[in-house]
């Protein structure tokens, strides 16, 4: 005979797994299926991995005491597309093709997401670019929506701080020699020659480089008073930390799109002093925000980043739309057009401007890094003004 004690393991684990019944939604009927078409494996897959972190902690709150969407639970459909055209292309012909599927999210880049924008517009499948900033993104047709920020603004944003705001005059850019770097460097530069200032050069990278060291001297040699880059966080950490080896001290004013913990995990103490911008910033004190933070670190055990509140926000706002308006496709594509109001950690509250199919009225946050976190910048220019 068993020795009964031996027993009581798996009667707890039987009473946890009534325990779990007792709480879990009786779902009505099968799940309301969003397709999503990003990395998960390839060179830009760490984000794909922090889309779906803030994917899984929204979907906690759909699915658990929201109740799901209209008594079925809302689940995702992973597609790996590498951030690459070509798969991107043929995921959205599977997604068009299956009709479980009722809208789309991604691709991460612009370029990736626009390859397939017209299988997705032929279909009648909402595209929902949630990183996709290129302000060509929504024009490729009514179903191409977002609530990322356009280059149009952000770019113009980021020179206003490096120029007004820091004080730099003679700023050098580099950037990806992508179509998105290459369109927010045009507006870049724009934007500082409208300003006043003279940027002395510019040099292009492409995201699979690592050795910058033969940019960075033709950049040193040009003289500027200070670097903007147009990077990622991963391959901006990879260049500040050459920046300071090349003996470029000057100060270093980074896009929005570096804004992650990891930026700072990879770029240790070279990226010290970096200032960016962000429309998310954690010590915001919004509930909204406050919220999420506490949530995603209870989950994570780490400091939630932009792409994880982009993704956690996509969630929560497609939920409402399906919640307000119904789960059909053509439902989907016109309850955005007519939501309003839906709580956000990036905007406050959402609604979009029907004729661009974007969010408006982001708040963004002028941010420094110092003592190996981001602060709020404190307002002091980077170079004394005469």
């Amino acid at each position: 005979m068993r020795d009964p004690s031996t027993l009581l393991p798996t009667r707890r684990a039987l009473l946890a797994g009534v325990a779990a019944l007792a709480v879990r939604p009786a779902w009505a009927a099968d799940p309301v299926i969003l397709g999503v078409s990003g990395p998960l494996t390839g060179p830009a897959a760490q984000y794909g991995a922090q889309w779906k972190k803030g994917f899984d902690l929204a979907l906690d709150e759909v699915n658990g005491s929201g109740g799901g969407i209209k008594g079925r639970p809302l689940a995702l459909q992973f597609e790996d597309s590498q951030n690459d055209p070509r798969q991107s292309v043929a995921i959205a012909q599977k997604f068009v093709g299956d009709a479980k599927i009722v809208a789309e999210l991604g691709d991460f880049s612009s370029p990736a997401s626009m390859a397939a924008s017209p299988i997705y517009q032929r279909g009648k499948l909402v595209q929902f670019g949630f990183t996709n900033s290129h302000p060509d993104f929504t024009k490729g047709g009514d179903y191409m929506w977002s609530n990322s920020l356009s280059q149009s603004e952000q770019s113009p944003q980021l020179v206003t701080y490096a120029v007004r705001d820091l004080g730099l005059k003679r700023p050098a850019i580099l950037h990806l020699n992508t179509d998105w770097g290459r369109t927010s460097k045009d507006l870049a530069v724009a934007t500082a020659k409208a300003l006043g200032a003279e940027v002395v050069a510019t040099e292009g990278y492409m995201p699979e480089e690592r050795d910058f060291r033969s940019t960075l001297v033709r950049v040193r040699d040009a003289k500027p008073d200070g670097l903007i880059l147009i990077s990622y966080y991963s391959d901006g950490a990879l260049i500040t930390r050459q920046t300071r080896v090349a003996g470029l001290t000057q100060p270093v004013v980074a896009i929005g799109s570096v804004y992650s913990p990891k930026f700072i995990e990879l770029g240790g103490d070279a990226v010290e002093g970096v200032y960016t911008q962000s429309n998310f910033f954690p010590e915001e004190p919004r509930a909204e925000v406050q919220d999420f933070v506490k949530r995603f670190r209870a989950r994570y055990n780490e400091e939630p980043d932009a792409f994880n509140a982009y993704a956690y926000d996509t969630i929560l706002l497609l939920a409402a739309v399906m919640r307000q308006y119904g789960t059909s496709r053509l439902e989907i594509h016109d309850g955005l057009a007519k939501i309003k109001g839906v709580p956000s950690v990036i905007f406050g509250r959402v609604a979009f401007d029907v004729a661009t199919r974007r969010v408006a009225g982001a708040n963004t946050a002028n941010m420094q890094v110092k003592g190996g976190k981001f602060i709020a910048w404190d307002g002091k220019p980077a170079i004394p003004r005469s």
